[in-house]
């Protein structure tokens, strides 16, 4: 068999997608369409190869295919995803990245907010993945492109990604172990008097299934906090997370009547906003140290981000507001 790949140039924005173009080789005469692309292109589910055949993305020899057409060997086929959204997900694009370190075995960066660390619904493309396959193509090779954890879209700060398989087995390993350090700098809402810790369980809101919340059945999660500076109406605070569940800072904050400030989803309604804070426009939430044991020297190695401008410049006016 051979197999051609069409690409096309990619930019942060737009992506122009590849097409596949193939010969079907001896041994899969007789087959069923359907049955040979799912052999030679086993990186896409049957399912979703299908999809295309009844879409009419699939050709044999310049027609329109059907998915249970038989085949004889020597056909040209010739596949054309483009219009299926999850293609697009694992393309490289000229994405800037802030590194902070990398070597053979790991990479730091320094995500930006507003960056998606994961291709997803409504984001399958302009995503911290794109940016990583166009920095290192040999991440293709690895799940989730050597991603080991993630952040908010919103939320910025330190993330670190595997470079090989047995980095991301390893690094993945810590975090069960609960042995990587995450301390994240907030911004919330009221006066906290003194440092403490929230310990309940976080799951699917049971009505609002796009948001997490406290729930009797979650999974177990536990936050540590530590009060910085005290503002008028606000905490300056240091997180560190035990455990890594989606939006949990977010949540356990606004279990305890703290929500952060400028979180659009866990956050005070608008109407209660200060100026500010609708001027800030994301929650004030920082990955500032992150600290592990390199997978390959086995010496603990920590990163830290300063904090980015947006919330040093929110930080100052809620000083002189003080």
């Amino acid at each position: 068999m051979s197999t051609r790949i069409l690409t096309g140039n990619y930019t942060a924005n737009t992506a122009q997608p590849a097409a596949v173009e193939l010969t079907i080789p001896g041994d899969c005469a007789g087959l069923r369409l359907d049955q040979a692309l799912a052999r030679l292109l086993p990186d896409f589910s049957r399912s979703r190869l299908s999809a295309w055949v009844r879409r009419n993305l699939v050709t044999v020899d310049g027609c329109t295919a059907q998915p249970r057409q038989k085949l004889w060997g020597g056909e040209k086929i010739c596949v054309l995803p483009e219009l299926d959204p999850q293609v697009l997900a694992f393309q490289p694009q000229d994405i800037p990245l802030d590194i902070l370190y990398e070597d053979d075995t790991l990479l730091v960066v320094n995500k930006p907010a507003g960056l998606v660390v994961h291709p997803g619904s409504g984001n399958w493309q302009g995503t911290l993945l794109n940016a990583l396959l166009q920095h290192a193509p040999a991440l293709r090779n690895l799940p989730r492109a050597g991603i080991v954890h993630r952040l908010d879209k919103e939320t910025s700060g330190l993330l670190v990604v595997a470079k090989t398989v047995m980095a991301q087995t390893d690094l993945v390993r810590q975090l069960q172990a609960r042995t990587v350090s995450r301390e994240y700098l907030a911004v919330a809402h009221g006066r906290i008097a003194r440092d403490g810790k929230v310990e309940s369980p976080i799951g699917r809101h049971p009505v609002k299934r796009t948001r997490m919340a406290v729930v009797v059945g979650g999974k177990p999660s536990v936050t540590y906090y530590h009060v910085v500076e005290h503002f008028a109406h606000a905490t300056l605070l240091r997180c560190r997370l035990e455990t890594g569940r989606t939006h949990q800072i977010r949540v356990h904050l606004d279990s305890i009547g703290h929500p952060l400030f400028g979180d659009p989803v866990y956050g005070r309604k608008s109407g209660r906003k200060s100026p500010r804070e609708l001027d800030f426009g994301r929650q004030a939430l920082h990955a500032e140290k992150l600290g592990l044991i390199h997978p390959d020297t086995k010496r603990a190695k920590t990163w830290h981000a300063k904090l980015p401008r947006d919330m040093q410049g929110l930080i100052e006016d809620l000083r002189s507001q003080s």
